[in-house]
């Protein structure tokens, strides 16, 4: 069976005592063993000497003499000899791995917004009662109905049929016809809540006899589930809008609930 080469210094700093003498070598080197004797006052002189004589046939420390003194000086070499045969390599990975959990949450988060517009054959009033009334939501909303006294800094809330809670947010800013900006944290699916809020503009122009309404959403993160479902969704909600405004008919059964 092959001997570790390293095993006498697992042994010499496997004792607390051996330990405490290369911390206070550390320190000042170069002591006697008489100053050692003063770092272990409940040992006997013979004691610290069996110490030393453990940590000198490790090689973990060295002697000279001085006259009729003999100084004990720390020699460094092999525990990093076992920090790069033992320590270091186990370390690598786990100190990989944090370093790329740190550069990943301090690197900027990717956001983009998502766009879409559609003209609509109606004025912007009733558009705009389209977008506020929860009887109106209901029709093409997934059948959820929206909440809200519609003042800056009111919350809103678009509730299930059930009554649960679908979504909810907060008015931003608010500009009847012309204007809606709003907080809007998805509830239906507990990843996406995980994810957090965004943010939606609904923006009227008179373009005519026609309303342009353009939604934006904005704030969603790349690769997001988030933005995975807001792409297709928020088309979806528009388009059931503007067929339920222009034929006063909901786009689907679905989508009236």
């Amino acid at each position: 069976m092959t001997i570790d080469p390293m095993f006498p210094v697992f042994r010499a700093l496997s004792d607390p005592s051996r330990r405490l003498l290369l911390d206070r070598l550390f320190e000042r080197d170069g002591q006697t063993l008489g100053e050692l004797c003063m770092h272990l006052p409940e040992m006997t002189r013979f004691g610290v000497m069996r110490h030393l004589d453990v940590l000198e046939a490790a090689d973990l420390i060295t002697t000279r003499r001085e006259g009729r003194e003999k100084r004990h000086c720390l020699n460094p070499v092999p525990i990093r000899l076992m920090h790069d045969r033992w320590i270091s390599k186990y370390a690598e990975p786990v100190i990989g791995a944090l370093s790329a959990m740190k550069r990943h949450l301090e690197a900027p988060v990717s956001t983009f917004d998502h766009v879409y517009s559609v003209y609509i054959q109606a004025p912007p009033d009733r558009v705009w009662r389209a977008i506020t009334d929860g009887a109106e939501t209901a029709r093409y909303y997934y059948g959820t109905r929206v909440d809200s006294t519609w003042e800056a800094g009111a919350p809103l809330t678009y509730a299930n049929p059930d009554g649960s809670i679908a979504a909810d947010g907060r008015v931003l800013e608010i500009d009847p016809p012309s204007r809606l900006r709003m907080s809007f944290h998805a509830r239906w699916d507990p990843d996406i809540e995980a994810e957090g809020p965004v943010e939606m503009a609904w923006v009227l122009e008179v373009q005519g006899d026609a309303t342009k309404l353009t939604v934006t959403t904005s704030g969603l993160v790349e690769g997001s589930k988030t933005a995975a479902e807001f792409g297709g969704g928020i088309v979806y909600i528009v388009s059931g809008l503007k067929t339920l405004v222009e034929t006063g008919r909901p786009m689907t059964a679905s989508a009236a609930g």
